[in-house]
């Protein structure tokens, strides 16, 4: 191993001092060249314009699936069930003929009902010719007075027994029409409850099958009351408008992450919060035309809120944290100097951050480059083509 000392006692005087001569002059050279790159020469960097635009505000929320109707087909008279008339888990239409139960003892009071009014009008026919005589001999004074007021009475009677008589007939008409159990509305049907030879109640309302209207189908929502009251304080403020279609549709992210073909819409939002969880709910409707959605089925669901108008948004991938957790950017000022800024942002959209406050139209972001820059430091800013059209 040769040292510095070493060589120079072989070389000529000459050129050692030319040796090291050279060598400080690299060390010179080197020095220079680190001090121009750090603040001789600004580094170039590429930046993008904050510009307001229109941002649709989207909210995704759990949801669960319910029927849009339900009818729970029950027993209104007592007897034994002779047919089932329906394929268990089908279609079927308003009234379309689901159960027989066994007409004869209601076919038997309907005729005992219809022979009452018969004999109630022969009845009043009679008591009505008697009255009309009486009329005419009571101005004569042929009868008592007292004859005459019967006769009226009578009459009267008679005519109330016929009311009595065709509302009984009546009622026993709409029991023996029980016997026949129709669809009250169109859906799909569930399993029967009952089968041939049971025996049903009126009393206890013997529920037969239920029929549930898939198309369309509800989706039941649930959201923070606060996030409500912000939503609302927003458009008061005129920070967010409704959109052209009222701010209220709704998309269907069914459970492996496949959207629904159908859009929804926000139906209404109820007046009550729940005490435990704080949260409202929300009712949206959606058409279900091939009813690929069942009640009861869980959702994961995208609410359009609103539209926020001159809307600033910031790319998450160039926003950082700083010790007290705010959300800062790299910005370039007036005079071409790196600056951090402060803002806050609290809605996600996509791979950006909707700004609230802390920055303002025209700010330039430092898009590169920003682990070796320093507040302070010269820049040359850029603008970056791809947001210039933004």
């Amino acid at each position: 191993m040769f040292s510095f000392l070493s060589i120079k006692k072989n070389l000529t005087p000459v050129v050692a001092t030319t040796i090291v001569t050279g060598l400080m002059l690299t060390g010179c050279n080197e020095e220079g060249a680190t001090q121009a790159q750090q603040g001789g020469q600004p580094m170039q960097v590429r930046v993008m314009e904050l510009k307001p635009e229109s941002v649709s505000l989207s909210k995704e929320l759990p949801g669960r699936t319910s029927a849009y109707r339900i009818a729970e087909v029950r027993a209104r008279v007592s007897g034994i069930i002779l047919k089932r008339n329906f394929v268990e888990g089908a279609d079927v239409s308003e009234g379309d003929l689901l159960f027989e139960i066994d007409p004869a003892p209601y076919q038997a009071a309907r005729d005992s009902a219809k022979a009452s009014l018969e004999r109630a009008q022969a009845n009043y026919m009679t008591a009505k010719a008697q009255a009309d005589r009486c009329r005419k001999l009571i101005e004569s004074s042929a009868i008592s007075r007292q004859a005459y007021d019967d006769a009226i009475a009578l009459e009267l009677t008679s005519k109330a027994d016929v009311a009595a008589a065709k509302a009984s007939l009546q009622t026993a008409e709409i029991n023996l029409g029980y016997t026949l159990v129709t669809s009250p509305i169109s859906g799909r049907i569930g399993r029967a409850e009952v089968t041939e030879g049971a025996y049903v109640q009126q009393g206890t309302a013997t529920l037969l099958a239920t029929v549930q209207q898939l198309d369309p189908l509800y989706v039941d929502l649930t959201q923070s009351a606060d996030e409500v009251l912000e939503l609302k304080r927003q458009m008061e403020a005129g920070e967010i408008s409704k959109d052209k279609n009222g701010g209220s549709r709704i998309q269907i992210f069914l459970s492996n992450g496949t959207q629904f073909p159908e859009e929804g819409i926000l139906q209404f939002s109820d007046i009550t919060v729940n005490e435990t969880t704080g949260m409202v709910l929300l009712r949206g409707i959606i058409p279900n035309p091939d009813y690929k959605l069942l009640p009861g089925m869980f959702v994961k669901t995208k609410l359009d809120e609103g539209v926020a108008e001159n809307a600033l948004m910031v790319p998450q991938a160039i926003v950082s944290r700083n010790s007290k957790g705010n959300a800062t950017v790299l910005a370039v000022t007036a005079d071409n100097k790196v600056q951090t800024k402060i803002f806050n942002a609290s809605i996600a959209i996509g791979d950006e951050w909707l700004v609230e406050d802390g920055l303002e139209a025209g700010d330039r972001l430092i898009l590169e480059n920003r682990q070796r820059l320093r507040p302070g430091m010269p820049v040359v800013p850029v603008l970056d083509k791809g947001t210039e059209t933004k």
